[in-house]
């Protein structure tokens, strides 16, 4: 089976921090890039990061570049989403996704992910 399952949403001030985890199964997921997307009220779905399989090449979001760090383990197959200097804007579901294909690089686009997760719920508070 494929699972993808993210943690660590919840209610945090403005200028505060948040850590989202992601655990994939199975295991032959660590060979693949990985991305965190979100999703806020009456909005599209956005990119906000992607890590590639080794672990050694991010990309972020202007949105969030210097705020947001991604990183992984790959031997506890778990995708981490460290977000800090959070403001209204980065109220939304953020998705972590696979893009099982492979790819020589990590993605910025959601077409280019196979596996999604159920998503985790950030509200960042005035």
């Amino acid at each position: 089976q494929v699972q993808l399952v993210e943690s660590g949403g919840g209610l945090v001030q403005a200028g505060g921090s948040l850590r989202l985890s992601c655990a994939a199964s199975p295991r032959t997921l660590s060979s693949y890039n990985m991305g965190w997307f979100r999703q806020g009220p009456g909005k599209e779905r956005e990119f906000v990061a992607a890590v590639s399989w080794s672990g050694g090449t991010t990309l972020y979001a202007d949105s969030v570049k210097g705020r947001f760090t991604v990183s992984r383990d790959k031997f506890e197959n778990i995708v981490y989403l460290q977000m800090s200097s959070l403001n209204a804007e980065d109220t939304a579901v953020y998705y972590c996704a696979a893009d099982g294909r492979l790819s020589s690089r990590p993605q910025t686009r959601s077409s280019s992910y196979d596996y999604w997760g159920q998503g985790t719920q950030v509200i960042v508070s005035s």
